[in-house]
């Protein structure tokens, strides 16, 4: 991948709750375009990271940086308002409300007429959300109801909702979660592909290392709130502290993935 313009900075991100720092001096960037992974144990602090950058929780120290401007400690609304979309582990929709419609809702709320009687209509913004929805391969099932989806096809929902205010930047916690083998490939695919022709950033969390170390240009990994590494998923893969804090999970990947080549 070729490096966009930086997008995202963030210098010395800190949060401590009481005694327990949850995380301690975090910096680093994030190009247009670039797929990027946070990866940690539970408790390394991935959750509250993702939290103060999306203005959820506000930072006793650090800096956060979206194309410049400065946004730490910015309420959530502003910081979506600026170009911030986001997914979450577990996938909220509107069950009753059709797949189209669902979009429809983020659309009129990024259009700033989310209390206009006049966007309750069906048809405001039908063309976009078809669009939004052919882009992530839900179009055949934009009128029926979200209640009526399998999982997987949730996620993809959730995807294009978290396209509808255009994001510069994309942050998604642990995307595949709950999601068959083939359609998180599928997922991160997808999300790649987009991510790359419209130049968004997207910074994601995940379990799964087969996802991690198959899509993420550069991975950063966080043990008790510190980052211990950051790098291109090889560099991570064969850094000893890394393997010592997975169990030799990054080992356990590599191996797989020189026998598939020799098969």
């Amino acid at each position: 991948m070729s490096a966009g313009p930086t997008l995202l900075s963030v210098e010395g991100l800190t949060k401590s709750y009481g005694g327990v720092h949850a995380v301690r001096g975090v910096s680093f960037e994030l190009a247009a375009g670039e797929i990027l992974a946070l990866i940690g144990p539970n408790g390394a602090g991935k959750s509250t990271c993702f939290d103060m950058l999306n203005g959820q929780i506000t930072p006793d120290a650090g800096r956060i940086r979206l194309l410049g401007e400065d946004t730490t400690g910015r309420p959530p609304r502003a910081v979506w308002r600026l170009g911030v979309g986001r997914t979450f582990q577990i996938t909220a929709t509107f069950p009753t409300m059709t797949v189209r419609e669902n979009v429809q809702v983020a659309l009129v709320s990024h259009g700033r007429r989310l209390f206009d009687i006049w966007t309750a209509t069906p048809n405001f913004a039908r063309a976009e959300a078809g669009a939004l929805l052919e882009l992530v391969g839900m179009s055949g099932y934009a009128d029926r109801p979200c209640g009526e989806l399998a999982y997987g096809d949730l996620k993809r929902l959730e995807l294009a909702i978290a396209l509808a205010n255009q994001p510069k930047l994309l942050l998604m916690d642990e995307p595949t979660a709950g999601m068959a083998p083939r359609e998180r490939v599928e997922l991160m695919r997808l999300t790649a592909r987009i991510a790359r022709e419209q130049s968004i950033g997207v910074l994601f969390t995940e379990h799964d290392m087969d996802v991690v170390f198959e899509h993420a240009d550069r991975i950063l990994v966080l043990n008790r709130g510190t980052l211990i590494a950051q790098g291109s998923p090889a560099e991570v893969r064969g850094n000893s502290q890394v393997q010592a804090i997975y169990l030799g999970e990054g080992l356990v990947y590599d191996a797989r993935h020189r026998e598939g080549a020799s098969v």
